[in-house]
């Protein structure tokens, strides 16, 4: 290479998009308010034995790339050594150029390993494992120093209502100054698509909140004593990943039958499922409200579509795509439901289809009402579209339909302690398309003014919005 890939001027095309990124965006710190980390990794400040450990377990982006590379299932979640996994993906990489693991994957070696002078590929593979595995190896790398080196102050994980949270509290006894937070995770208290499946969760859930649970309204009694434990741990979010959203009509009677149905163990028609999902997000949305919490929903994938591979290796590993649902009337109806009784929460949205980016932008002005700056949230561009063609797109529609001034900004939605950087991704480009539009004119070139307004996205917003105190 005649010049670095990851430069400092990385993604920032212009004067003042290089102004706005180096003096404003780059010094904010990072609050990573949803991430799929494991808190015992961070309660035991955990080394990696090396870089596949830290960087290929359990990452099903990669696994995804290396699977359309041709690389078989042995070097993604099979029983090949650790250095044969990293060689099919240093071998991968190339191959993934304008995808967005490309960036990633430099932008981390750079940021973790001051790797800036090479490309990862066949023939700097080894050179790259080993200068990285030792680094990896030490007390340097361990989770919370990782977390020091990135200057995060807070995350929020991801957790079950009957997670006992030992590891938060642990975290917490210890000092440690970065909060770890749990969000609360209630989605397989709405799974009602397999009855033995719901009815394990829910003798789970008996047992943990020791409730003998009978019906419908100790049902919700168990859940929400499960709510009340976590406010009580630090946990202030709840987060919904859901296919779609459900706001049919029902009544109580209707769901009372319904949950008694599938206690005896028989399965649900489909109009059963529906008006019981609907139920749940409801009583889920009044809790979350009358704990002054944020809600996320995360909607609009199709999980598990390889029917042989689920079988064998489970959920969550690469195996999901895109989905396209009815959306505006039943999101319409469910913030609705809320609102009409001065329940709805603040609310953050993220969704999956990127010809759903208007919609969701036009969305959320029938529900900010004046209470607070920003209530109902579009949030960053997620999964799939967490790129920068995605993350430009919804940033355009959040701009040209509401305030992109008061958006909370980005997260890693990540498993990987090695993600952290993806923050940096997005601040870049946020700091381009904003420089662009003030070198053509559309916007002040007043760079204290939009310079604020880059620190607030960056990560002022998210502080404020969710309410945790980080000091």
């Amino acid at each position: 290479m005649t010049k670095k890939f990851i430069n400092d001027d990385f993604i920032l095309h212009t004067k003042t998009a290089k102004e706005l990124y180096h003096n404003y965006a780059k010094k904010m710190p990072i609050f990573d308010y949803h991430c799929h980390l494991d808190a015992k990794e961070i309660a035991e400040d955990k080394v990696f034995k090396n870089l596949t450990e830290i960087w290929l377990y359990g990452d099903h982006y990669k696994w995804r790339a290396m699977r359309s590379n041709g690389v078989s299932e042995e070097y993604c979640t099979g029983n090949a050594g650790d250095y044969e996994k990293f060689e099919a993906w240093a071998n991968t990489v190339p191959y993934i150029i304008r995808n967005p693991l490309y960036h990633w994957t430099h932008l981390e070696l750079a940021r973790y390993f001051d790797i800036d002078d090479r490309l990862l590929n066949r023939d700097t593979a080894k050179y790259i494992y080993d200068k990285c595995s030792e680094k990896v190896n030490t007390k340097e790398f361990s989770t919370r120093n990782i977390m020091r080196k990135m200057n995060v102050k807070a995350i929020c994980t991801t957790d079950d209502p009957i997670d006992s949270l030992e590891y938060h509290k642990n975290i917490k006894d210890d000092d440690f100054e970065i909060k770890v937070l749990p969000a609360f995770r209630p989605d397989n208290g709405m799974a009602v698509e397999s009855a033995e499946v719901f009815n394990n969760w829910t003798d789970k859930l008996e047992k943990t909140s020791n409730t003998d649970i009978n019906n419908f309204n100790s049902f919700i009694e168990a859940i929400k004593k499960r709510h009340d434990y976590f406010h009580e741990v630090g946990c202030r979010i709840s987060d919904h990943g859901l296919d779609k959203i459900y706001a049919v009509d029902y009544s109580d009677n209707e769901i009372n039958i319904i949950f008694n149905k599938i206690r005896n163990k028989k399965e649900l028609t489909n109009e059963e499922i529906i008006k019981f999902k609907s139920a749940m997000l409801i009583e889920y949305g009044k809790m979350n409200y009358e704990k002054g919490w944020v809600q996320q929903i995360h909607y609009g994938v199709i999980r598990n579509n390889n029917t042989r591979l689920f079988k064998k290796l489970g959920p969550n590993t690469g195996f999901d795509s895109i989905g396209d649902f009815e959306i505006a009337l039943p999101m319409a109806r469910f913030l609705d439901k809320l609102d009409r009784n001065n329940q709805l929460a603040k609310t953050v949205i993220y969704n999956i289809n990127p010809g759903d980016n208007e919609l969701i932008a036009t969305m959320l002005g029938n529900f900010n009402d004046g209470s607070i700056p920003g209530k109902i949230q579009f949030g960053s561009g997620w999964w799939f579209l967490d790129q920068k063609d995605g993350m430009t797109k919804q940033m355009n529609a959040l701009s040209n339909m509401g305030l992109l001034s008061r958006f909370v900004g980005m997260l890693t939605d990540s498993r990987s302690f090695l993600s952290y950087p993806r923050h940096e991704y997005f601040r870049r480009i946020l700091c381009n398309l904003i420089g662009t539009d003030i070198e053509n004119g559309e916007i002040p070139d007043d760079i204290e003014l939009v310079g604020n307004m880059i620190e607030n996205i960056s990560f002022n917003n998210a502080k404020e919005y969710f309410g945790i105190k980080l000091e």
